[in-house]
């Protein structure tokens, strides 16, 4: 049984990735940060389609900006499962404030749920993770990170993205003598799951979906399946490695 934790389990990339990987050889601790009763009810929802695939699933919600949550999660997993063998990081959010009208506790927040907590989440599972070359760590990053242009910069959370990526860097090369690997996946525009709009409005959604070359919007599984191909047995030989799930956004 190989047993992962995947944060922002309930929607979007995360839940179509737990659906991707959800079978009888798999345990899965999906998290969510359950802010609400339709973030929970999501939640839920997800965790029982994957445990119907035949997954062994436990879920948990909380604030991943808090000290300890993180930690707490790792714990839990390895409570009911045993050891972890792989972490997606997809939890975040966009803000979309300027850089003028951002306060200190808005980017404090960002770098917490998006970078801190990534750091305090692996650490608490590295004596797992560096256990053997099954050890795998994707974090989900931002093509906001890379892409800057007027109007559409989001200080926030490009700031916090690009210290993400940094950190995963970093891992890969603590991780690497184990065989382990750790790497990031950068999405474009992707599509948001019915009824849910993020930080853009409905009018700038059908915009931006010929942002790219190809001209539309990823849909959420397309990421999951890059962040599943770098959580398999047939990428042990690459880490550290930034790869655009983009429709080529980030050429422009």
């Amino acid at each position: 049984m190989r047993v992962s934790i995947i944060t922002g389990g309930g929607s979007g990339i995360g839940a179509a990735l737990a659906r991707r990987l959800a079978g009888p050889d798999q345990c899965l601790m999906l998290h969510g940060q359950g802010s609400d009763g339709a973030g929970l009810e999501r939640l839920r929802a997800v965790a029982a389609e994957c445990m119907r695939a035949g997954a062994r699933i436990e879920w948990r919600s909380g604030d991943l900006a808090a000290t300890g949550t993180a930690a707490e999660l790792v714990h839990a997993t390895r409570k009911v499962f045993g050891a972890v063998d792989a972490i997606v990081h997809t939890a975040g959010f966009a803000d979309r404030r300027s850089f003028a009208d951002l306060p200190r506790e808005g980017l404090e927040r960002s770098f917490a749920v998006i970078a801190a907590a990534f750091h305090e989440l692996v650490r608490a599972a590295l004596p797992d993770l560096k256990r053997g070359a099954q050890g795998r760590v994707v974090a989900i990053s931002s093509f906001n990170a890379h892409r800057f242009v007027p109007n559409g910069t989001f200080p926030s959370s490009s700031a916090a993205k690009a210290a993400l990526e940094a950190l995963v860097k970093c891992l890969a090369i603590e991780l690497a003598g184990s065989g382990a690997t750790a790497n990031i996946v950068v999405p474009g525009y992707t599509r948001k799951d019915e009824g849910r709009l993020g930080a853009l409005d409905p009018k700038t959604w059908q915009m931006v979906a010929k942002a790219n070359p190809l001209g539309r919007l990823a849909e959420p599984d397309e990421v999951a399946a890059a962040v599943a191909f770098l959580l398999s047995p047939e990428a042990a030989h690459i880490t550290g490695v930034l790869l655009p799930v983009d429709g080529g956004l980030t050429l422009m």
